[in-house]
């Protein structure tokens, strides 16, 4: 399977990633095989609050890529649906115009109850995807808020929508995403408002620590993105943070933060497996039962749980 994916065959990339969203064992031995051809690609995250015109920003990026002739590749992280459990996918509905073009590669991926933002497949679906040829791969969060900040981790560059109107909204959010952000876009500047929410911003950045003598500033973009207007000087700042982290060394900090957060998720993704196959063999199934009555207590039991866990591993070395 590795081999095609290299060979940049779709269906292929197509079906890894959905073996590696469902958490089947072959698809991890795919990435082993995957992992050492990764970590190049420039990695733009689009995050923010519902409505902001996330999806629009990133058809306008792709649209951009397309032109210089780069493959580019999206994941696009939907709510989960609260009957299947799937991606809804309505980013990938909104950038259809997109569909029929063989060097944009769209895959949608639902949150499954994963906080930050993003899907726990995220960062394995990304790698399919620069393995497969895509550079740049843009990453847009599911759009709940402040929460959204694992992004940051993942993306080369990241960034965060805003629009005019937002108010005290600005303060809110603004030990969250807005701490994030190596780029600001103030959407829809086209609005009553965008000088204040312009303003607003700039005082927020002004007011934030600096911990370091080099530091990045985040630029603050006017767009209009249903128009177009504002996506080559948006394009042209991502190039320039891009070049940033790598003369000042910070890309490679971002990668070994990248390959920390993966590599956690994967072990409480095992944990998880074990600690749960524990569950229902040491307790029959009725442990919620039993909960639900009060004949034993949630810190007994996860003590027990883990307690007969390690016990079992001690025994099998």
């Amino acid at each position: 399977m590795y081999e095609k994916v290299y060979q940049q065959d779709m269906r292929t990339a197509s079906r890894l990633m959905r073996d590696l969203e469902e958490g089947l064992p072959e698809a991890r031995l795919e990435m082993q095989r995957l992992y050492p051809k990764t970590g190049k690609a420039r990695i733009i995250g689009v995050t923010g609050s519902p409505g902001a015109g996330k999806s629009t920003i990133c058809d306008c990026l792709i649209r951009h890529y397309r032109k210089q002739g780069d493959k580019v590749g999206v994941v696009a992280i939907d709510p989960s649906s609260p009957f299947s459990g799937g991606a809804i996918l309505g980013d990938r509905i909104r950038m259809g115009t997109h569909a029929g073009d063989d060097g944009v590669f769209i895959r949608s991926l639902a949150t499954r109850g994963h906080l930050g933002g993003l899907s726990r497949a995220t960062g394995d679906v990304v790698a399919v995807m620069e393995v497969y040829g895509c550079d740049p791969i843009i990453i847009e969060t599911v759009g709940a808020g402040q929460s959204e900040v694992e992004v940051r981790t993942l993306a080369t560059t990241s960034i965060v929508v805003l629009t005019p109107g937002m108010g005290d909204d600005i303060q809110a959010i603004k030990a969250g995403i807005m701490e994030i952000a190596d780029l600001f876009v103030l959407n829809k500047a086209d609005r009553d408002g965008a000088e204040r929410a312009y303003s607003d911003i700039r005082m927020m950045l002004e007011m934030m620590p600096m911990e370091e003598a080099e530091v990045w500033t985040p630029p603050i973009l006017k767009m209009v993105a249903f128009r177009d207007e504002g996506i080559d000087e948006l394009a042209e700042a991502i190039a320039g943070h891009g070049r940033f982290m790598e003369e000042s060394g910070r890309l490679y900090e971002r990668a070994r933060e990248r390959a920390k957060l993966q590599f956690f998720d994967l072990l409480q993704e095992q944990v998880e497996k074990h600690l749960k196959s524990e569950l229902e063999s040491s307790m029959n199934g009725g442990w919620q039962d039993r909960l639900a009555r009060r004949e034993i207590d949630p810190y007994s039991l996860a003590d027990k749980v883990l307690s007969n866990v390690l016990d079992s591993k001690d025994k099998g070395q």
